[in-house]
């Protein structure tokens, strides 16, 4: 689906909470190393765009972070050419 940030970043209090499944004790409040955005939702997709057919798009998605090797679902950044891209996948069947 579509989503938007909502907000500026900050930092995740969980990674101070030592009883958090999160906690991570290298971070210090003065230097968080984890951070969070809240997102808002916009719409559903018209259909599943699955992480397969992204890779058979890769030379239309160029450099995408989603595709990176490592990279995860998350907040990724993607340039207009890409989310047009995305978009053009959604509205194919």
């Amino acid at each position: 689906g579509v989503a938007e940030v909502v907000g500026d970043a900050y930092p995740d209090p969980t990674q101070f909470q030592p009883k958090s499944d999160y906690y991570d004790a290298a971070s210090k409040p003065e230097q968080p190393r984890w951070w969070l955005v809240d997102v808002g939702f916009k719409r559903k997709f018209k259909r599943v765009v699955a992480l397969d057919e992204l890779r058979t798009q890769a030379d239309a998605l160029g450099d995408f972070a989603l595709l990176q090797r490592g990279n995860r679902l998350s907040v990724l950044p993607a340039t207009q050419a890409q989310w047009d891209a995305v978009i053009e996948m959604e509205e194919s069947t």
